[in-house]
């Protein structure tokens, strides 16, 4: 199984302010949602519960404490590996994680792949996608779109 981080992310790194992206782009959203449709993602529950639809066919949602969730297709994961597993057990294919910051972060050394669309400009928030050792990392695509550029990086061989 394949473990991918998307995230949007400005050139300092801000991926979020409160509740709400610090920017609009509906196009870079729509590209987002429809990587993810048909799979499953990992996502902390903040960011969960700020989902009016949710992304991708079923989510895991990383929190410390038990739940349940409306929504049948999501489901409590106590861990990382307990996320990681239960995607395996189910035979998942790819695991998408979605953020927040912490979530990135706990994931950081499992991903196989981050897909990370760069912002144009400078954002305020207060949350930031985790720094990562770019010796560690290859950046083997950048797309650019406007607005953004669409980065892939792939661990360094």
């Amino acid at each position: 199984m394949e473990i991918i981080a998307v995230a949007a992310v400005g050139e300092n790194g801000v991926i979020g302010s409160g509740d709400e992206l610090p920017w609009h782009l509906p196009h870079e959203s729509r590209r987002y949602r429809e990587r993810v449709a048909d799979d499953t993602v990992v996502l902390g529950r903040k960011t969960f519960e700020m989902f009016e639809e949710l992304p991708g066919a079923r989510q895991l949602v990383l929190s410390r404490s038990e739940r349940s969730f409306e929504a049948e297709t999501a489901t409590h994961a106590a861990s990382v590996d307990a996320a990681i597993d239960l995607a395996r057990e189910r035979g998942d294919p790819v695991l998408y994680v979605l953020g927040g910051a912490g979530v990135y972060e706990a994931f950081l050394p499992r991903y196989d792949r981050m897909l990370l669309s760069r912002v144009d400009g400078e954002y305020e928030g207060d949350a930031t996608f985790p720094a990562f050792d770019r010796e560690a990392w290859t950046l083997v695509d950048e797309t650019p779109y406007d607005g953004y550029t669409l980065e892939t990086w792939e661990p360094a061989a």
